[in-house]
């Protein structure tokens, strides 16, 4: 696996730099988008792309324009910035990257994004039976999941998000996409089906700081499942459910 890092700041590239390469991916930087954009006429040189959205001349977004209009959506895009609207994530998003990273970061979660952009490009590597994250184990060929070793039952559509989320750690999904991909259809954004879904599988599988995991969610950017280092002050005086202004729940 080869990644390319598009950062100006010399000292945040180094740091990502050792990063990856930490995680025994081999890694470039380029400090200029028309670089990147150079070494990307040959469209199988890298695997994931990482790019800093503010950047003098050229900048990340247009490198991600570039990209999505000359090579597809088959390279995987994490996009750095340091911008926390809705607006300008959504804006992210829309442009064609596959998940975002807000500045500062540590590098476990960056970790964490990249893995999955690269499972999710490469899904052959994936376990299709058993899934081990922390406590919780599911089994897909028995529709079972067990936490702390504990038999958790969910109801059929309650599963499949579940499996769907824990395969794709750190990936960020939209309400559509979630939809088309439990239920084959679109539902409306009145309907309470897919909150509720949620919901059960937040409260059944107890996802909170306390077993390493927390659902952030936004309305218009939708859902991901992450991992949590270890519970903050904030994450252990928030109630199971208990939505808080940064859109964690």
């Amino acid at each position: 696996m080869k990644i390319a890092i598009l950062e100006d700041d010399l000292a945040q590239a180094a740091q990502m730099v050792q990063a990856v390469e930490k995680m025994g991916y081999g890694c470039t930087h380029y400090s200029s988008g028309k670089e990147l954009m150079s070494a990307l006429r040959d469209p199988d040189m890298f695997d994931l792309l990482i790019l800093d959205w503010e950047l003098p001349e050229i900048t990340g977004k247009d490198v991600l324009t570039w990209v999505r209009n000359n090579i597809g959506y088959s390279l995987p895009v994490l996009f750095l910035t340091s911008r926390t609207s809705e607006e300008d994530l959504v804006e992210a998003i829309e442009a064609g990257a596959d998940d975002y990273l807000v500045k500062p970061y540590t590098a476990q979660v960056l970790r964490v994004r990249m893995l999955s952009l690269l499972r999710r490009a490469n899904p052959s590597d994936i376990d299709n039976t058993m899934i081990e994250v922390g406590p919780y184990v599911i089994d897909t060929r028995l529709r079972s999941v067990r936490l702390h070793n504990e038999p958790v039952s969910l109801a059929p559509k309650e599963f499949d998000l579940a499996v769907l989320f824990f395969r794709n750690m750190g990936r960020l999904f939209s309400r559509d996409a979630l939809s088309a991909s439990i239920w084959n259809r679109e539902i409306p954004a009145t309907s309470r089906t897919l909150d509720t879904h949620l919901s059960n599988v937040r409260q059944k599988l107890q996802i909170r700081p306390e077993n390493g995991l927390r659902i952030v969610s936004s309305y218009a950017l939708g859902y991901r499942l992450e991992t949590v280092a270890e519970p903050s002050a904030a994450d252990a005086q928030a109630q199971p459910g208990q939505t808080r202004a940064n859109g964690t729940t």
